[in-house]
């Protein structure tokens, strides 16, 4: 273990920083003058639009005429937060429509004595989203929790990747404050997982999950005892297998709106302590979801989309079945067939993001957190707003 190990990403993103997020200056809010798309329908090649304002850098690039059914005819990119040293946007992504809540965890930071963590941050969104606010909750009770889905209404269920003496598991965390915790599963029948890292949730109940070997190499969790693995957990019953196998580090994983398909990222090209391996998978794999003796399995295993930037992390669908993903220069579109249909570009890339209400989206990129607002008909397979 080294004493600052590079974050999983590798180059793609910064080093942690040997900080305590709670003495650090304020967060800088942003409300930056937008970004606007104009659509030539005439032309299909590749385009781009950059904004004007100095302070981004950011575009839409449009590789396929079907791209502008997705950002509609006037796309907005807007900086909402922003922090110089603490990667605070990171991963999981949990918005609820209810609220305008939007529940995001950090890259690993250490203290001054090297031990690493990872925090929870809430952002309470107003209804144009101009002066976000934000609370920062206990990691505590969360060992390094990455990944996180909407769960049970007013819920969340996280991953979290464990530490030395903590173990990888599924916890749910109660969206209200003091937001309670609870585990829910944190062995396969005893055996320890690795570092659990992102879930999602069926509509039969059941919970889909990955876990890469990422926490030892990156030298917060034990040597791994199992293989690389993408289970299913059944809550009602107590039952979970492995599904899916031969993925070097199962990443991101989403259904289809209609549950048929299952999208699984494997970012074996970067290896946990950042070293990139440029012929090993920076891609998307599709499964077909089968039932065999009243089972779902994952069948007939395919490359649905390379990522020739960074590695494909988060993954999510639409409800028209488009496949989004975040890499190494922001986020890919790719139609159900796999073809790339655009990018929102963004700076350093998108770990994750998630969708908001009526085309809205949160772009988590590390020290930034930006809001992308497509096409208004635009909504999330999952919550579907």
């Amino acid at each position: 273990m080294t004493s600052e190990p590079p974050p999983r990403h590798g180059s793609q993103y910064q080093k942690p920083q040997d900080i305590v997020p709670s003495s650090l200056a304020p967060f800088r809010q942003y409300h930056l003058s937008k970004m606007t798309l104009h659509v030539d329908p005439d032309t299909d090649s590749s385009s781009t639009l950059s904004s004007s304002s100095s302070d981004s850098m950011s575009s839409f690039r449009t590789h396929h005429p079907a791209f502008h059914r997705v950002v509609g005819p006037n796309p907005t990119l807007d900086l909402l937060l922003t922090h110089e040293v603490y990667p605070f946007a990171h991963e999981a992504g949990v918005f609820f429509p209810s609220t305008r809540e939007l529940f995001i965890t950090s890259n690993r930071v250490h203290d001054k004595q090297g031990a690493q963590s990872v925090h929870i941050t809430r952002v309470t969104l107003d209804i144009d989203d101009a002066s976000p606010s934000r609370h920062e909750i206990s990691p505590n009770a969360i060992h390094m929790a990455n990944g996180g889905v909407n769960y049970r209404s007013d819920n969340i269920l996280f991953c979290a990747q464990g530490s030395a003496t903590s173990p990888a598991g599924l916890y749910t965390m109660s969206r209200a404050a003091p937001h309670g915790v609870e585990p829910l599963l944190t062995s396969l029948h005893g055996v320890p997982f690795n570092s659990l890292n992102d879930v999602v949730v069926a509509a039969d109940g059941s919970i889909w999950f990955t876990d890469p070997p990422y926490g030892a190499e990156q030298g917060y969790r034990p040597p791994p005892a199992l293989p690389p693995h993408v289970y299913r957990f059944d809550p009602a019953t107590g039952a979970v297998r492995a599904v899916a196998d031969g993925l070097g580090h199962p990443n991101g994983l989403c259904f289809s709106p209609d549950e048929r398909v299952l999208y699984v990222t494997d970012t074996d090209k970067v290896h946990g302590s950042g070293a990139c391996r440029f012929t090993r998978p920076s891609s998307i794999y599709a499964f077909d979801v089968q039932h065999h003796h009243g089972q779902p399995f994952l069948c007939n295993r395919r490359l649905f989309a390379y990522a020739e930037v960074g590695i494909p992390d988060g993954i999510k669908c639409d409800a028209e079945g488009n496949v989004y993903s975040g890499c190494g220069d922001g986020v890919h579109v790719w139609s159900p067939g796999g073809v790339l249909l655009g990018r929102i570009l963004v700076p350093g890339g998108a770990a994750n993001f998630c969708f908001g209400a009526g085309g809205e989206m949160y772009i988590l990129n590390e020290h930034r957190l930006w809001k992308a607002k497509l096409d208004p008909g635009v909504r999330g397979a999952l919550l579907g707003v």
